[in-house]
């Protein structure tokens, strides 16, 4: 497997864009398999488990740029706060909150994804677009120091009808469009519309995607 990474790598590469950069899912995957990835230029994973990615931060290069991807916990924000680069689904207020009380304590600004709901699937976690606008309406946000709401992230329905997937990245982006322009006008930081997954990352690219997750396309089957 390992010297298919390579090869895996570079044709996911080779189909995005300028101006969209690859999150390569690393979660479930060896060191070895990042080690390789990262021979060939990657710096960027993912990974959505504390205790796994903990493990691998010091086992690994130090200029690897690590995303929490997962569904993240409250009570966990403090395990990674010392090392994570972007956190990429934060889906409350309270969450945000969080992550800025504990970067605070490390003396670090984490970058943020607000992660939309907009699939019809009711195993997505995310804000209703109605609940991301009076999250950012309220203001609160304003006054965290340590972190930086830096875009938008979503998942499309896990469903085979192309159409649909792509009428759901086109409703993240012209929301993300809207929320640009009312509250993040004066902030050219706040730039990352992250949509596309290993199955619809191309179509993601259409529609807007500035980040796409891949990690099966790259590295196969999880090693559980």
């Amino acid at each position: 497997m390992i010297e298919d990474i390579a090869k895996n790598l570079h044709e996911v590469l080779d189909t995005l864009p300028e101006g969209v950069r690859l999150v390569a899912v690393s979660k479930f995957h060896p060191e070895e398999y990042i080690e390789a990835a990262y021979q060939e230029g990657q710096r960027i994973f993912g990974e959505s488990h504390e205790q796994e990615i903990a493990r691998k931060v010091e086992a690994l290069p130090k200029d690897i740029e690590w995303h929490f991807i997962g569904h993240l916990q409250t009570n966990k924000v403090k395990y990674i706060a010392p090392y994570i680069s972007m956190i990429d689904a934060v889906d409350s207020l309270k969450l945000l909150k969080e992550i800025d009380k504990q970067a605070a304590k490390h003396n670090r600004t984490i970058e943020c994804l607000l992660e939309l709901h907009i699939a019809e699937e009711e195993t997505k976690y995310g804000l209703t677009l109605d609940a991301c606008r009076q999250l950012l309406e309220s203001g609160e946000w304003r006054q965290l120091k340590h972190v930086h709401i830096a875009g938008l992230m979503m998942m499309a329905s896990n469903v085979d009808d192309k159409e649909q997937i792509a009428s759901e990245f086109d409703t993240a982006w012209k929301f993300f469009d809207e929320v640009k322009a009312k509250y993040f006008a004066d902030d050219p930081g706040f730039k990352e519309r992250s949509w596309g997954m290993s199955h619809d990352y191309q179509i993601a690219v259409e529609h807007g995607s500035t980040m796409v997750r891949v990690g099966t396309k790259i590295f196969g089957p999880r090693v559980y």
